[in-house]
C-alpha cells in the first residue's frame, strides 16, 4: 500500500471520528455537513489515487 493511500485513509478516518463526535454532541448542522463532506471527499480521493496507481503500473 502506498504512502498516499495510508495518508488518505487516516484523514478519512479522522473526518469520520469528528462526524460521530459532532453528532453525539448535537452540533449545528453546518458542522456535521463539514465532517461528512470531508469524509466523502476522502473516499473520492482514495478511489482516485488507487485507480491512478493501477493505471501507472499497467503502463510499464
Amino acid at each position: 500500500m502506498g504512502e498516499a493511500v495510508k495518508v488518505i485513509i487516516a484523514g478519512t478516518l479522522l473526518w469520520l471520528i469528528a462526524l460521530v463526535i459532532e453528532i453525539a454532541r448535537s452540533a449545528p448542522s453546518n458542522q456535521i455537513w463539514i465532517c461528512l463532506t470531508g469524509a466523502l471527499l476522502g473516499l473520492v480521493g482514495l478511489r482516485y489515487t488507487i485507480r491512478r496507481r493501477k493505471r501507472e503500473r499497467a503502463s510499464y
